[in-house]
C-alpha cells in the first residue's frame, strides 16, 4: 500500500524506519493493536542488516568476491541470511509467531542438534535425564549431581515455594546454587553458556530465578520436539520480516521501500515527523534500527561473522543437516563464546548437497580473523567464506522523552533470546504495559511439521 500525494503532510501514529526483524515485529503488533502506521526502508528489499541474500551472485557480488564457480549450483537456490540465528521453540519470539498469527505465512523445520565443544571434542548438549547418563562430558559423580540440579529446575514452580528447596529465587545467586549442589567450573560452564544461552558470566552473581526460567525454556523447547530445541524457517530468515511485513499491511499498515530518509523532525525535544524524498510525514513516536539515528547510538563493541560454504555437514555431529555448536568462552581463555550454526539445503537455502555455516564472536582484539579461528577449523574443508565485521550500536537514551525508540545491533548469538529480550524491552518503553501473550488459538507444535 502506497502513501498518497505531496500536498500537506501525513499523520501517522507511528513510523518505523527500517525492515530489520524487531523493526518489522513491533510494526505488526502495532498495525495489528490499531495504530496507523507508515514504515520505511531505504534498501528495495526487506530485512535490512540482516536480509537472506539471493540468488548466490549476490552473496559474492556484496563481499566482492569473484564468482561463484558452477560447483556451488543454481544461484537461485541460495537465501543466505547475513547474520543467521535459529528459535528456541518455546522461546518469546516463538510465541509472538503464534499471538499474531505470522506462522500462516512460512513454514518452520527443526534444527537436527545442539552442541558444545569442550576439551578438543563436539558433544551432544544435555538437557535430559537420558542425555546426562549417556554424556562423556561429565564423570560420573558430576553426572549424579547435574541431574539433581536439572531436577530441582524442571520441578521448580516460581508460584510453588515448596519447590524451592531452601533456595530463594529472587535472593539466592546462581553462583550459591551451583555450589548448593557441589558443581564443578566444567558443568557450571556449560550449564550457564549452553543450556541458559548467557553471554557472559554476570549472571553467577545475580538472582537465580532468571537462569532457572532460561534453562527451563531451554528444556521446554527440546520437549517439544527432541532432536534440539530450536526451529528455523525455511527459506531462511529473510522470511520473518516479510510476514510481520504482511501481517502490518493486512492491518492497513503503508510500507514503503527504497526511500531514502532525509531527517528526523523534533519539536520541544519530541519526534514530530520523518522527511523523506521532500515527502514529511508526521508521527506520534518514531521506531528505527541504529543507522536511521547515527547520532543517538553509541558503539558497543564489535562483531565478526564469517559465512561459509561446504559441500559436507561439520564432522561429529551425526551428519546433521542442521545444527549449533557453541565453544564456551572460558574453554578459549577469551571473555565471549564462539558461535557456529549451520543449515543447508534440507531447509531450502542452498543448493543440493551444500551447507551454509556461520561462525561469529565478539571481537576482543586487533586480528578478528584470528579469533574465529578455533571454530572454522571445526568447519574444514570450506569452499568459500565471506568474512563482515561490524559495529554493535545501541541507544544512547531509553527513548521516553523524544519519543524515538531504537534497536540495538545484532550480537554474536546465534540464537534469538538477547534480541527477543531487546524487543520486549522496547515493547515496554513504546507502550508503557509488558507484552501479554494471549493464548493462542492454535496449539504450539503447529509452528512445525516435523
Amino acid at each position: 500500500m502506497a502513501a498518497q500525494g505531496s500536498g500537506a503532510a501525513q499523520e501517522y501514529d507511528v513510523i518505523v524506519l527500517g525492515t530489520g526483524l524487531k523493526e518489522c515485529i513491533l510494526s505488526g503488533i502495532m498495525s495489528v493493536s490499531g495504530k496507523r502506521v507508515l514504515h520505511i526502508d531505504s534498501n528495495p528489499y526487506y530485512g535490512g542488516e540482516s536480509a537472506s541474500i539471493s540468488p548466490l551472485e549476490e552473496l559474492y557480488k556484496r563481499f566482492h568476491v569473484s564468482g561463484p564457480p558452477k560447483s556451488m549450483g543454481r544461484g537461485k537456490d541460495w537465501n543466505v541470511d547475513l547474520i543467521p540465528k535459529f528459535l528456541l521453540a518455546d522461546g518469546d519470539l516463538v510465541r509472538m509467531l503464534l499471538y499474531t498469527e505470522v506462522t500462516r505465512y512460512m513454514d518452520f523445520k527443526v534444527v537436527e542438534g545442539s552442541y558444545v565443544y569442550r576439551a578438543g571434542k563436539i558433544h551432544k548438549v544435555p538437557c535430559t535425564d537420558a542425555d546426562a547418563v549417556a554424556s562423556d562430558l561429565m564423570g560420573m559423580f558430576d553426572k549424579r549431581r547435574f541431574r539433581k540440579l536439572l531436577l530441582f529446575i524442571l520441578n521448580f514452580e516460581e508460584n510453588d515455594p515448596r519447590t524451592y528447596q531452601d533456595v530463594d529465587p529472587k535472593r539466592t545467586t546462581m553462583r550459591d546454587v551451583f555450589k548448593h549442589f557441589d558443581l564443578g567450573s566444567d558443568v557450571i560452564e556449560f550449564i550457564g553458556h549452553t543450556l541458559a544461552l548467557h553471554t557472559d558470566d554476570n549472571y553467577l552473581d545475580q538472582p537465580c530465578l532468571r537462569t532457572i526460567k532460561k534453562i527451563k525454556m531451554y528444556s521446554d523447547s527440546l520437549s517439544r520436539y527432541n532432536q534440539s530445541p530450536y526451529l528455523y524457517p525455511l527459506y531462511g530468515l529473510g522470511e520473518l520480516p516479510q510476514g510481520f511485513a504482511r501481517l502490518s499491511a493486512e492491518y492497513g499498515g503503508t510500507y514503503m521501500l527504497n526511500k531514502t530518509v532525509e531527517d528526523i523532525v523534533m519539536e520541544n525535544g519530541k519526534v514530530a515527523a520523518v522527511k523523506a524524498q521532500g515527502e514529511v510525514y508526521r508521527c506520534k513516536q518514531l521506531i528505527c534500527a541504529p543507522s536511521y539515528a547515527p547520532n543517538r547510538v553509541k558503539k558497543v563493541g564489535r562483531v565478526i561473522r564469517v559465512i561459509c560454504l561446504l559441500n559436507h555437514p561439520i564432522k561429529h555431529t551425526h551428519d546433521a543437516n542442521s545444527c549449533q555448536i557453541i565453544i564456551p568462552q572460558a574453554h578459549l581463555h577469551r571473555k565471549s563464546d564462539i558461535y557456529i550454526c549451520m543449515v543447508s539445503y534440507s531447509h531450502n537455502v542452498a543448493a543440493e548437497g551444500k551447507y551454509v555455516a556461520t561462525v561469529s564472536t565478539n571481537v576482543e582484539t586487533s586480528n578478528p580473523e584470528k579469533e574465529v579461528q578455533p571454530g572454522l577449523a571445526l568447519l574444514e574443508p570450506i569452499m568459500q567464506k565471506f568474512v563482515s565485521i561490524s559495529d554493535v550500536m545501541a541507544p544512547m537514551e531509553d527513548g521516553r522523552r523524544s519519543q524515538i525508540f531504537i534497536s540495538r545491533s545484532y550480537d554474536a548469538t546465534t540464537h534469538f533470546e538477547t534480541e527477543s529480550e531487546d524487543l520486549m524491552d522496547m515493547f515496554r518503553r513504546i507502550t508503557g504495559s509488558e507484552f501479554t501473550f494471549a493464548d493462542p488459538r492454535r496449539d504450539q507444535c503447529d509452528v512445525c511439521d516435523d
